[in-house]
């Protein structure tokens, strides 16, 4: 999986047990409609680490709890 997808799964893993939608991080985040929106689109490559550290922190949680998962292991990624 690409980078980009690994990085929309995480944020469905988060979102899944805080509760939260996709709206509601955006609104909270700061960031825009069409951003989010192209998160979950299938041409997007990679993703710029500024949007990632701010889904983050409005995740309210840690750069580190957000990678800590197998999707960001080497081996399960495709770097293009």
């Amino acid at each position: 999986m690409t980078v980009n997808q690994a990085v929309y799964k995480r944020i469905e893993q988060i979102l899944k047990q805080k509760l939260m939608s996709f709206y509601r991080l955006q609104r909270k985040s700061g960031i825009t409609p069409s951003t989010m929106q192209s998160l979950r689109g299938p041409n997007r490559k990679g993703v710029n680490l500024k949007t990632v550290l701010i889904l983050i922190n409005a995740l309210e949680i840690t750069p580190e709890e957000f990678f800590a998962s197998p999707l960001f292991k080497e081996e399960n990624l495709v770097l293009d």
